[in-house]
Formats: C-alpha cells, sequence, structure tokens
C-alpha cells in the first residue's frame, strides 16, 4: 500500500476526510518554508507542495503572488527537490508536488523529472495543465518511478471524459469545486455533492475537492461528501499576513471530521 493509499484509508477508518493543505516550495524563504510545512503536517494528512512558475494558469492572485515571491529568491526544480528532499527527513506522511507541465519539458526530460522527483522523496505528482491523453509518456515516466498521477476534474467534465481522466490517475481524484482559478470562498457552489458523485459512478479512487476552500465551514462542506479536502490560498494568505497558520490549519482539520 502506498502512502497515499494508507492516509486515505486511515482518514476513512477514522471518519474523516484526509486535509490536504497546500504550500508554494520556497515561500516565503527556504526556512520559513519549511518551518510551515512542519506546522501543516502536525495536521495534515497529506501535505501538497507547488513547483513555483511564472505562468500559472489555475492559480488564482494569491498563489501566484506566493509563486512570484519564490521564483524571486531563485526557487526552481532542483531546489524544490531539495526541500521536498528535507520534509522527507521529518515526515513519513505523503508529499505530492502541484506542476504544470512547462518546468517538466524544461526539465532533462520527463523520465529525470520523474526520476528525481521519487528520489527527493515525493509520492505522486498533481498535473493541472497536462490532459492525460496528450501525457501518455509522462504517465508512463512517471508509473516506473512509481509515482502516482494526479489529473483535474471539473464540474464541465462529462461522463466520458471522467472515465478517460480517471483512468490516468493514482492514488486520488482531484476535483476542481469551481470553474475558475484558486482563491479563498466564503461558500461553495451547490453542485460539489453532485461532482463527487459523478466521480465516485466511474471511478473507486478517493476524491480531494479543492479550489475555494478557506475555511472550517467551506472544509464542513466538502467533508461531508468528498473523501479529501484541499486548502491553499487561505493558508497561503495566512502566512503572508503573519496570522497563526497553526490555528488555522486545526481549526480546518477539525472540520474535516465528519459527523455522526
Amino acid at each position: 500500500m502506498s502512502r497515499l493509499d494508507a492516509a486515505f484509508a486511515q482518514a476513512r477508518q477514522e471518519g474523516r476526510a484526509a486535509f490536504i493543505p497546500y504550500l508554494t516550495a520556497g515561500f516565503p524563504n527556504k526556512r520559513d518554508f519549511i518551518t510551515h510545512a512542519k506546522t501543516l503536517l502536525k495536521h495534515a494528512d497529506i501535505l501538497e507542495i507547488g513547483l513555483p512558475y511564472s505562468d500559472p494558469l489555475g492559480d488564482g492572485p494569491t498563489i501566484q503572488r506566493s509563486s512570484e515571491k519564490a521564483l524571486e529568491q531563485g526557487i526552481g526544480t532542483k531546489e524544490t527537490f531539495a526541500l521536498i528532499k528535507q520534509l522527507r527527513a521529518v515526515t513519513d506522511k505523503p508529499l505530492v508536488l502541484m506542476t504544470y507541465y512547462n518546468p517538466i519539458y524544461c526539465y532533462q526530460g520527463g523520465q529525470s523529472f520523474a526520476h528525481d522527483l521519487k528520489d527527493a522523496g515525493a509520492d505522486g505528482i498533481i498535473l493541472p495543465d497536462l490532459p492525460p491523453d496528450e501525457g501518455e509518456d509522462f504517465i508512463a515516466e512517471a508509473r516506473a518511478a512509481q509515482l502516482d498521477t494526479i489529473f483535474l476534474v471539473a464540474p464541465t467534465s462529462t461522463k466520458a471524459r471522467l472515465k478517460f481522466v480517471t483512468r490516468a490517475c493514482r492514488g486520488f481524484v482531484y476535483a476542481v469545486s469551481v470553474t475558475g482559478v484558486t482563491g479563498a470562498r466564503h461558500e461553495l457552489p451547490s453542485d460539489v455533492s453532485a461532482l463527487v458523485k459523478s466521480i465516485k459512478a466511474v471511478s473507486d479512487l478517493p476524491i480531494a475537492v479543492g479550489f475555494g476552500v478557506s475555511s472550517g465551514d467551506t472544509a464542513r462542506a466538502v467533508a461531508a461528501v468528498a473523501d479529501g479536502v484541499v486548502v491553499g490560498s487561505a493558508l497561503i494568505a495566512a502566512i503572508d499576513q503573519a496570522r497563526d497558520l497553526d490555528s488555522l490549519a486545526s481549526n480546518i482539520a477539525k472540520a474535516c471530521q465528519r459527523e455522526g
């Protein structure tokens, strides 16, 4: 059983959704990134780490600014792998990289990227802009490196598309709650439950919902229907504004506990 499989199994056994916080690698700097990651790992089931990128199609302004700040400090692919390696030395929890395809393309090839990411200690990779039907080579390279591939589905995905995308996933399926970019929202669309139900009809993989989850209330709504709750912008904003990250993460993690 992989780390990702084990994390979702444990959360399910404990009657809760898995808490999956997101941090941009190297934000606000290398040292504080590690400190904040350790804080989140106290509450997280899985940690998602974003590779800083200059042209993020799916990220809202909060995460965009965090990427810009990390890039200004020279945080690229190799530096991100080094940070993952530091975290792997202090945790057994799953670590998943979120990256757009361009950094993979610009590396020494997909095979080297997958191998080096796995060697750093990552368990999976989230690919928001690589359609599975155009990513067959990289999927094969990730499989060879024993790296789980996680693709995104959206409220607009057809049943046929859901079937196709989920077959390319390993570890979990990432369900986007809104047809838009990342960012904290006070409430989520009412059709999140219907989206999760549609995915479950075609796949047995755990489903994690992200984009817009920002508080205990929104996390609770997602945890009631999904297997995982992804939170990013709200945590990045808390760091940027020097607010209590530990308390925020603790509150969201508690909200992932299902009632009854």
